[in-house]
């Protein structure tokens, strides 16, 4: 069995589509997923399956059109291993994370599109905003103090943002934990 993380894109965000943690749960398990857990309401799952992450994408795209009421033109799935996880947390820039008082750090993974092409989207504010590329992922860096002159909210307006899925670091980093707490088990 493989433990996967699956980031689910445009879920219970802004009062729109909303999905209960427990509804999602109940209905990836009764895909027969294994180790089915969730991590705070906004679209974070780990499970375990045999499948391939491509196969577990497409059962829980098809499973969240039939099962809930959502507006599909936001909702993207994207699914990863747990060493693909752990490669974006150990990846990460040198010090990225590790001054939660002065910085406040997002990874934004990034489903079927390339990270060179996506760091076009980006125009950081110097002094306030920080990006780099990684495997699968963008890594921003805003100074806490100035959050309200970062150029984040712009990469909002852009096509390749349909291709994109935010979580700030410490739920990066909890995901991780809870993805190798299910392996453990």
């Amino acid at each position: 069995m493989t433990t996967y993380a699956v980031l689910l894109r445009g879920i219970n965000v802004g009062g729109r589509n909303a999905v209960p943690m427990a509804g999602l749960r109940q209905c990836l398990e009764g895909l027969g997923f294994s180790g089915v857990s969730s991590y705070i309401a906004s679209g974070n799952v780990v499970l375990q399956s045999d499948q391939t992450a491509d196969q577990i994408r497409a059962q829980v795209e098809a499973a969240l059109a039939s099962r809930f009421h959502l507006d599909d033109a936001l909702i993207r799935v994207l699914v990863m291993t747990r060493g693909q996880l752990e490669a974006v947390v150990v990846g990460k820039p040198e010090g990225f994370g590790e001054e939660p008082d002065t910085y406040h750090c997002d990874a934004i993974f990034l489903i079927g599109l390339d990270a060179v092409e996506a760091m076009t989207a980006f125009e950081p504010r110097e002094g306030v905003d920080r990006v780099w590329a990684g495997e699968g992922v963008i890594y921003s860096q805003r100074l806490t103090a100035l959050r309200t002159k970062s150029r984040l909210g712009q990469v909002m307006g852009t096509p390749a943002y349909k291709s994109m899925t935010i979580r700030n670091w410490r739920t990066t980093t909890a995901l991780l934990e809870l993805a190798r707490q299910t392996e453990d088990r």
